[in-house]
């Protein structure tokens, strides 16, 4: 039933959601692995009033392996959590020069060796950068496919391969910025837009209005 549930789902978003994009801005792939390690627990609009200038004075990896640690903490502290944060993107710039060259890895597996870089952040990076298809299970992501009826589950591992075996792979990229948005705009956390919402008639969710 999720089969036909997640065919319906794709071809409704589509229709409000032609073209989805990264709220996140960036220029290229390095720019997004540290824009998306920036976004955790932080709001994209943040993020991008931060990385606006934050992108102007660190342009390679090796300007984040030279950075003065206790600076950039501060350049980086209103997206939160500044401390952990500064320290990830800093160490995962070391590992790029060490064992990438000073490249953005393009595999999952090569990504994911990186300092704060989980699956879903690979993801975001694999699709946006590289558009490599993946499902990136973020707040937004669990939360909707959950209350659709998709997944049964708030472990996103289990839900990122249980959406990919639903969803087509061609169409990986695409569902997951379009639920996103819909995250964001008509399901949300608190006050979900069930009135508004064009996936209505086929949310399985018990407490849709």
């Amino acid at each position: 039933m999720a089969m036909m549930d997640s065919k319906k789902i794709t071809e409704l978003l589509l229709k409000k959601y032609p073209h989805p994009k990264i709220a996140l801005k960036f220029s290229n792939p390095l720019e997004l692995l540290v824009a998306t390690i920036l976004s955790a627990q932080c709001t994209d609009v943040r993020v991008n009033e931060v990385t606006e200038r934050l992108f102007k004075k660190y342009r390679t990896v090796k300007d984040y392996v030279n950075a003065d640690i206790k600076t950039f903490e501060q350049e980086i502290k209103s997206t939160g959590f500044y401390k952990n944060k500064a320290k990830m993107i800093i160490n995962a710039a070391k590992k790029l020069v060490s064992d990438f060259g000073g490249r953005i890895p393009s595999t999952m597996e090569e990504l994911t060796t990186l300092p704060g870089v989980g699956r879903k952040t690979a993801s975001v990076v694999l699709s946006a950068a590289f558009n490599i298809p993946a499902i990136a299970v973020d707040t937004h992501v669990l939360r909707v496919s959950n209350r659709l009826g998709l997944v049964d589950s708030d472990d996103p591992e289990k839900i990122e391969m249980q959406l990919r075996n639903l969803i087509p792979e061609d169409k990986w990229i695409f569902f997951t910025l379009s639920m996103i948005l819909h995250g964001r705009e008509t399901c949300k956390a608190r006050t979900p837009l069930c009135n508004e919402c064009v996936l209505y008639k086929i949310c399985r969710w018990p407490e849709k209005e």
